[in-house]
């Protein structure tokens, strides 16, 4: 495997979209935003997701790529709530269809979402949910952080329906939680867990990291078997990206902390057979889950779906962001929010809905972004045959080494394949090779 591991050290998108964010062109007009929103929506079976981002936090955490505000003045939540809320006003006056909409999704992300005061927390969920109507079963989670969140937060959260949240937790060993500004005892994390299971949430999520300055394989060891003692349904185990040239607190460490590639690796493996071990499935890309959650019986039948927030148990054919820096997707286009907090509430105070920037999608980008999205969701996709020699061409040393495997036109990640799953991807990202027209060379032999 480390030879493996060494001839494929190709960078690779994460492709939480495709195309991605990079690769972004033809900005949609806000009319044309609004005619996608009210074109997608208006079917009774079309399934919508709202998405909220919370961008306040306390502290910085030096390892966040998230876009984030930090302050300890919570002063800031009265003005922001009131732009989330205005936005929503903008987008049901504009799209018919989404008035009275049936809500599937609903998901608060930060920043801190538990940075909000329980009154704020309330306001905002409660107004959202009486603007769109949710469906029978609507899936209702939360970013949480154990060192902000109360008691009295998760009971406010079960009495509106929420019933998954997720932990932010990163990492467990002390030195690096130091390093990466988040002191986080392990009985904080616990103390959370267990109130949320003793009032009836079903599936708790872990968010850990690999690859964070000063892990070692014994300090991951260790992360994973505290982890394990609280057994959380889902866990998220993402890999660290050092882009110190867009966050710049990222040079807090330097380069000589992070560990090197094949050890960063070796971290994700030691993680991923301890959870394995413990039965924890691998669900698509850097996903975890135990076979009664929801995540895994989603992978089993092939429901499971994939956009900015994450996976998901279900399809939905619109997401719509609220919030500064929120994506927005339809089945032809993404858009942006403002990322500056005051750019976007300035917006919203002039009475314009705060799009930035966006892309609309050719044919050619749908098609590929479902392949991409198949291949993430089940680690197989059917190749349309007028692909099917390029992507055997850029795959077939992949082939060779076993990392995949043809079945006519069925393309199939292995086993031995999986660490490599954004590589294999690459296969479909017309975007990347126009931009880099050679192919990529996996050059040293094994």
């Amino acid at each position: 495997m480390k030879q493996l591991l060494e001839k494929y050290d190709t960078p690779a998108p994460r492709y939480t979209s495709y195309p991605t964010v990079p690769y972004w062109t033809d900005s949609p007009t806000l009319e044309e935003c609004i005619q996608s929103l009210e074109t997608h929506l208006t079917p009774k079976e079309s399934k919508l997701a709202l998405y909220l981002h919370i961008p306040f936090c306390e502290t910085l955490c030096t390892f966040c790529g998230c876009n984030t505000s930090i302050t300890k003045n919570h002063t800031v939540e009265e003005p922001y709530v009131a732009a989330i809320k205005n936005e929503l006003n903008l987008y049901t006056d504009k799209v018919n269809s989404l008035k009275g909409k049936n809500l599937s999704e609903l998901h608060l992300g930060g920043g801190s979402p538990t940075y909000l005061s329980d009154y704020h927390l309330e306001s905002t969920i409660d107004y959202i949910l009486n603007k769109l109507n949710p469906t029978e079963d609507p899936q209702y989670s939360i970013e949480v952080d154990p060192r902000r969140t109360r008691v009295s937060q998760l009971k406010l959260l079960q009495k509106l329906g929420f019933r998954r949240i997720s932990l932010g937790v990163q990492d467990f060993d002390p030195e690096v939680q130091r390093l990466v500004n988040r002191i986080q005892p392990f009985e904080l994390t616990e103390n959370i867990t267990r109130e949320a299971r003793a009032l009836g949430f079903d599936s708790i999520n872990f968010d850990l990291i690999y690859g964070l300055p000063k892990q070692t394989l014994d300090s991951m060891k260790y992360s994973i078997e505290r982890t394990l003692e609280l057994k959380p349904d889902r866990i998220a185990f993402y890999s660290y990206a050092h882009v110190p040239w867009i966050k710049a607190s990222q040079r807090l460490f330097t380069e000589k902390d992070l560990p090197e590639a094949t050890v960063k690796r070796d971290l994700y493996e030691i993680g991923r057979q301890l959870l394995e071990k413990e039965g924890y499935r691998e669900i698509g890309m850097d996903h975890f889950a135990l076979p009664h959650d929801k995540l895994w019986k989603a992978f089993n039948s092939n429901q499971l779906h994939r956009n900015f927030m994450g996976y998901s148990d279900s399809k939905t054919d619109v997401m719509l962001g609220l919030g500064s820096s929120s994506i927005s997707e339809t089945p032809d286009l993404f858009f942006q929010n403002q990322k500056l907090e005051m750019k976007y509430r300035k917006s919203l105070l002039d009475g314009i809905i705060p799009i930035l920037r966006g892309h609309k999608l050719t044919k050619s980008d749908q098609i590929r972004k479902q392949l991409i999205l198949d291949l993430m969701t089940s680690w197989k996709v059917n190749v349309p045959s007028e692909m099917k020699t390029h992507v055997f061409q850029f795959l077939r040393e992949m082939e060779s080494d076993q990392l995949v495997s043809w079945q006519e036109n069925m393309l199939t990640v292995t086993e031995l394949g999986k660490p490599f799953l954004r590589i294999i991807a690459m296969a479909f990202d017309e975007k990347l090779q126009l931009s880099q027209p050679t192919k990529p060379v996996f050059s040293k032999a094994i």
